[in-house]
């Protein structure tokens, strides 16, 4: 089956079918959550809109850990509940939904001096496997010191007695939450980037849709729905103050900064993890870096585009030298990127300790708005939310689906997959990269095959980053909805946080391969660079705070 493509002439269609049709359900907020209420709510019967007001993973749902997981250390916490459901939906990501998104991670915990923690790390692990599914992953090991420095040589000797080896699940966040809104449309959801809700439409006090302005042409449309979810993660307080009316529940932004460093600078075949102060440190490996995270502090500067400073920077370094045998400098980062968590507003001022739980409400008639949560359980959050639409329908409306319902790209990827090295013949590409596309695109890596096949010169890499094929650009604007250079280069491909000039240099061809598509005469192809070179320096101003930090 061919998917739907995303490109410009989808969205001028998408746009009339906001202006001209009555919806069972608008949902506002194209992350994750609201990607994944769009899914569950067209499977069910309803029709569906999703706008969102920059583009798919534009905020948190591009800027997480990268991984699919329970939380191990919510178990220290009692958050069975949470733990339980996280794991249950990490095996049907890796086993059913996404095969080609989601994969296994082995992590090492280290063990210290203290000589009851082997026991009290390994049974709180040994909940997490049985937790998991008997078959979900591997079950954990028992180390010795030699034994795990022989699998992470990059640790100190003495920063361990012992580890335990564990698996977990990561993901490209941003690809799957565009994936996840590619599938609604697939089954016929009605989608849309750089659609700003500015207001809702309302008949008394009922919510009856919202007023969405066209960010790209300008035009405003009023879309009218029967109910409207509201998935806006941090900015939902900004999303309920425009009922007028006193807000459900608050949401306090949490900032979690990461750092990429070349993985040759940590010699280690694993994924690790240890207990800091205040919160835990990862190390994952992900292609040809490292992602060393996380932060865990209070943001009160507003939602938009948060940004890592020295202390952030100097954090991290100083916890992951903590236990590696030769420090990170500054010099080894390659970039450095920020988020926000959309945790649950307590009265506490330490995010670590706030609830990942999530919460749906109703806080006027016809307006849903749910948040909280964490990636890995997406998928609940957008049932329960679409649950709370069913309810005041007058309609019967079938109960969610997703848990067996496939991301696009699902379907197949496996035969696909053992036939790798008969697409890599066949294409003239090297199996691995062929590899590398069915592990992004699943079986539409038929697509960008065929799309080589028709022009040769796209199967080449992006000049100034390697990793990609020109093909894969391009496929990001005909397919994958892009519609910016940012777009292409930060979500689409994840080229803004592995070059170390942020892609900077891969910028100028990108926009060459895009302008034709969507449309950019010489002078908006100029004006698309030069904002993304603009962009990119502000975003990674944490490279001013590295620098400040050496000083």
């Amino acid at each position: 089956m061919t998917s739907v493509a995303l490109g410009p002439r989808y969205r001028e269609d998408a746009l009339r079918g906001l202006a001209e049709t009555e919806f069972d359900v608008l949902v506002v907020g194209g992350g994750i959550v609201g990607a994944g209420a769009a899914l569950d709510a067209i499977s069910r019967g309803l029709s569906v809109a999703l706008v969102e007001a920059r583009d798919w993973a534009a905020g948190t749902s591009s800027r997480s850990s990268k991984l699919i997981h329970g939380g191990l250390r919510y178990l220290e916490q009692r958050d069975f509940g949470l733990v339980r459901e996280a794991l249950r939906e990490r095996g049907l990501l890796l086993h059913r939904l996404a095969p080609h998104l989601v994969r296994p991670v082995q992590f090492l915990y280290p063990l210290r001096n203290r000589v009851w923690e082997r026991a009290y790390v390994s049974a709180g692990v040994t909940l997490y496997d049985t937790m998991g599914g008997s078959r979900a992953l591997p079950r954990h090991r028992q180390l010795t010191r030699r034994a795990a420095l022989r699998r992470a040589p990059a640790l100190r000797p003495d920063a361990l007695i012992g580890a335990v080896q564990y698996y977990d699940a990561q993901v490209d966040d941003a690809r799957y939450t565009m994936m996840v809104a590619r599938t609604a449309a697939q089954y016929g959801a009605t989608v849309a980037t750089r659609a700003e809700v500015t207001g809702f439409l309302r008949e008394g006090e009922r919510v009856t849709g919202a007023t969405v302005l066209d960010l790209e042409g300008g035009r405003e449309i009023d879309v009218r729905a029967r109910r409207v979810v509201c998935a806006t993660g941090v900015w939902t307080d900004g999303a309920q103050a425009m009922t007028g009316c006193r807000a459900a529940f608050g949401v306090q932004a949490s900032k979690g900064v990461h750092l990429v460093v070349p993985r040759d600078r940590i010699p280690m075949d694993t994924g690790l993890i240890t207990r800091t102060a205040k919160s835990v440190l990862f190390i994952i490996p992900w292609g040809r870096h490292w992602l060393v995270g996380t932060t865990d502090t209070p943001h009160g500067d507003g939602p938009d585009e948060p940004v890592a400073d020295h202390t952030d920077v100097g954090y991290l370094l100083d916890q992951a030298n903590a236990v590696l045998r030769t420090p990170l400098a500054h010099d080894d980062i390659e970039g450095v990127y920020a988020g926000l968590r959309p945790l649950l507003s307590g009265e506490m001022d330490d995010t670590a300790r706030l609830s990942r739980e999530h919460a749906v409400a109703e806080p006027v008639p016809g307006l849903v708005v749910v948040t909280g949560g964490k990636f890995t359980t997406y998928r609940v959050m957008a049932r329960d939310a679409v649950d709370a639409v069913a309810e005041s329908l007058d309609d019967a409306v079938p109960e969610s689906v997703t848990a067996r319902l496939p991301i696009l790209g699902a379907t197949g990827f496996e035969v696909l997959w053992n036939e790798r090295r008969r697409l890599a013949a066949a294409s003239g590409l090297h199996v691995a990269r062929v590899e590398h596309l069915l592990r992004r695109y699943g079986s539409c890596t038929r697509e960008i095959l065929r799309m080589i096949a028709g022009d040769p010169a796209l199967g080449a890499p992006i000049p100034g980053a390697g990793d990609y094929l020109c093909a894969e650009a391009v496929y990001a604007v005909t397919h994958e909805g892009a519609l910016h250079l940012e777009d292409v280069l930060a979500r689409r491909l994840r080229i803004a946080i592995e070059e170390w000039d942020g892609g900077v240099a891969a910028a100028t061809h990108v926009a060459g391969l895009a302008a034709p598509i969507l449309g950019w005469d010489e002078e908006e192809t100029a004006n698309e660079i030069k904002a993304y070179v603009r962009r990119t320096s502000e975003e990674r101003r944490g490279g001013a705070a590295i620098a400040e930090a050496a000083a």
